[in-house]
């Protein structure tokens, strides 16, 4: 479906009074051009610039919900939600408002790595000390690997660790929930595998939120206090993160104020949402102004600000990659102005994301209640927001379309089998020719137009991705390929 440009209203928003009070006069014309800025993450060359509302893209991508906070001169600018946190929902008390609570996801690992830190300059806790010598209740096994480097808490928060399951599925919220260890150990009830070291700690970058739990249980063993507790103690309180707890289940006092996950197009999950016992992991709940002034909190300890959550030297530490782009805690990209640091996080049903450019002081938190279209949604706001305040190296994708022969789009129009990277299946993609266009259909995707940069070589118009197709030497394609969002398909022509 090809993208139109319009000029209908933004959606109905909910304001937030932020640390600064309610958005000022001067803020309204960027919340406005926001609101009805979204674009995609492609501009093709020739064709007017694409402009959707984020009433429009919501719908488009079925997401109920969306909070949004903004930072402009290392303060909040502005915060709005936007929609319901229920879909198909008509009660007023279910719109979503900058205090809807969201589940962060692995945003959860880089506030908890801020609580490491804290307990590190308190000298409870050393970076670089073997983590058994910390550990209770349960430990590390030693095995190969750790008889020649051990895992410590500088590699743990960087995922250097050598330590193994990348994710959390959480359970629903009638399941039985196991305990740390369980889930450490991979007994039941756990749904994951045991988190063992698999590598030489510090031998290689990969991600790990089973190393962010044994984390959590760490700092729990050394200090006696729960990890709710602890957090509240060390970063939310200090930081003014009010509304954000990492209690797991949420209390029912709560509930009314949380946003539901919802999946494809806009089905709520079972019980409403996931529990997660991988608190520090995935386990945050969460406004969007919160992060907001998280990712404050750290730019202004890196400027050695009085009365910051750590100390100038510390945050240096933390904003300085250990490995392959990563810190402790948070992603990092680009220096001097363009110095970004923040993280993505999902969980069943919810997708956010935190960005923050301490060195000229603005960015943006996104928090949104469908795992799938929230992800596209995500990044069309984002653009929105690099355009408006001046982002650094955030930009669409710039690309030229070359003419194709009819005879050469009809060679690559038609259905094909899709597997995954690891040879599974992975649904069926037609490719058909649509007003001149070519356009693709595929599983978890919206429809998407292929821009010709080649006869092989194609661009999805809206995000981005790379398809390739291999054609025969009379020009009909056998196959393809689709490489993008951190996976390639290959897809074999049906006959």
């Amino acid at each position: 479906m090809r993208p139109v440009v319009t000029h209908t209203p933004p959606p109905a928003t909910t304001e937030a009074a932020s640390s600064a009070g309610p958005t000022s006069a001067a803020q309204e014309p960027h919340v406005a051009n926001v609101l009805r800025g979204l674009r995609p993450f492609v501009e093709i060359a020739g064709r007017p610039p694409v402009r959707w509302t984020l009433e429009e893209r919501m719908a488009h991508h079925h997401v109920p919900g969306v909070s949004i906070a903004v930072i402009e001169g290392g303060r909040i600018a502005w915060a709005r939600g936007a929609g319901v946190k229920t879909a198909g929902s008509a009660d007023p008390k279910d719109a979503v408002t900058p205090e809807t609570l969201f589940q962060a996801g692995s945003i959860s690992k880089p506030v908890s790595a801020t609580a490491m830190l804290r307990l590190v300059e308190r000298g409870t806790l050393e970076l670089d000390t073997d983590v058994n010598r910390y550990l209770e209740t349960w430990k590390v096994p030693d095995n190969e690997h750790t008889e020649k480097e051990k895992v410590t808490l500088r590699r743990l928060a960087s995922h250097t660790a050598g330590l193994t399951n990348h994710g959390f599925p959480g359970y629903e919220r009638n399941q039985p929930i196991p305990t740390l260890v369980q889930i450490l150990n991979g007994t039941a009830p756990a749904n994951t595998g045991p988190v063992r070291v698999d590598a030489v700690p510090g031998s290689i970058s990969r991600y790990s939120g089973g190393g962010t739990l044994v984390m959590q249980l760490l700092m729990t063993d050394v200090t006696g206090k729960s990890f709710p507790a602890l957090m509240q103690e060390l970063v939310f309180g200090p930081a003014g993160m009010t509304h954000s707890t990492f209690e797991q289940p949420l209390a029912a006092a709560r509930a009314g104020e949380a946003a539901s996950a919802h999946l494809g197009e806009g089905k709520t999950i079972p019980g409403g949402w996931h529990v997660y016992p991988e608190m520090a992991p995935a386990g945050l709940w969460t406004t969007a102004s919160d992060l907001a002034r998280w990712a404050i909190a750290i730019a202004d300890a890196r400027a050695g600000r009085p009365k910051a959550l750590l100390s100038q030297a510390m945050a240096e530490q933390m904003l300085t990659a250990v490995k392959d782009g990563i810190g402790l805690g948070p992603y990092l990209s680009g220096s001097g102005r363009s110095l970004e640091f923040g993280h993505g996080g999902s969980t069943v049903g919810f997708v956010c994301a935190v960005t923050m450019y301490p060195e000229i002081g603005v960015g943006a938190v996104v928090m949104t209640n469908n795992e799938e279209g929230g992800a596209s949604l995500l990044r069309e706001i984002q653009l929105a927001l690099a355009a408006e305040y001046g982002w650094p190296d955030t930009a669409p994708m710039r690309v030229t379309a070359i003419e194709l022969s009819a005879a050469s789009a009809a060679g690559v129009a038609g259905s094909y089998v899709l597997q995954d990277g690891s040879g599974g299946p992975f649904g069926m993609a037609e490719v058909k020719q649509e007003g001149g266009r070519l356009v693709m259909l595929a599983p978890r995707l919206p429809q998407e137009e292929l821009i010709p940069q080649s006869e092989t070589e194609f661009v999805m118009g809206t995000l981005g991705w790379r398809v390739t197709f291999k054609r025969e030497a009379g020009g009909k394609a056998t196959g393809m390929t689709v490489n993008g969002g951190g996976m390639v398909v290959e897809g074999t022509r049906k006959p």
